[in-house]
């Protein structure tokens, strides 16, 4: 993320800020491309059981974790930006602290429906 070192003060920052914010999204369409595909390849195996209830688990597992690491790192330690930089400054904290709390809950449900027995 550019935008914190690169302020929309102009055109030009602003195109820049949104050309690596595609590039940055591009890649991480590819990410989830190579994981579809590994998901695909493994769910054709003879030993893999398919099921739900573990695939929504494990997707709430990873968002929440991705959530977490994302904020704690990027938002709180590198400082690289903020969940919501359009409310007055005193308000960043909470907005990242709120995503925080979903990343945690969307942690523990997956953790919660793993323990689940599934057919």
């Amino acid at each position: 993320m550019l935008s914190s070192w690169y302020p929309m003060t102009s055109i030009e920052n602003l195109e820049l800020n949104t050309f690596w914010d595609g590039v940055f999204h591009s890649g991480t369409y590819v990410f989830v491309l190579a994981g579809v595909f590994i998901l695909w390849r493994s769910g054709r195996l003879s030993r893999f059981r398919w099921s739900t209830g573990y695939l929504v688990a494990t997707m709430l597992i990873g968002f929440g974790t991705f959530n977490l690491v994302e904020g704690i790192m990027d938002h709180q330690v590198l400082g690289l930006h903020r969940v919501n930089e359009t409310v007055p400054r005193e308000g960043w904290l909470f907005w990242d602290l709120g995503f925080l709390a979903w990343g945690g809950a969307m942690v523990a449900i997956g953790v919660l429906l793993m323990r689940r027995p599934h057919g």
